[in-house]
């Protein structure tokens, strides 16, 4: 049985990236709450 976390850069960059994340209010605000807790890694 194959494992079911088959990584692909492109589809993590573009599902969870940074550039989506702003795109919407809903996402700015999560790179927001991130910043305000000090969080090394924003996004992925």
């Amino acid at each position: 049985m194959k494992r079911t976390f088959q990584p692909k850069k492109r589809y993590r960059r573009r599902v969870h990236g940074f550039l989506r994340r702003m795109s919407s209010r809903g996402g700015a605000r999560v790179v927001q709450n991130r910043r305000r807790k000090g969080r090394q890694r924003l996004t992925s």
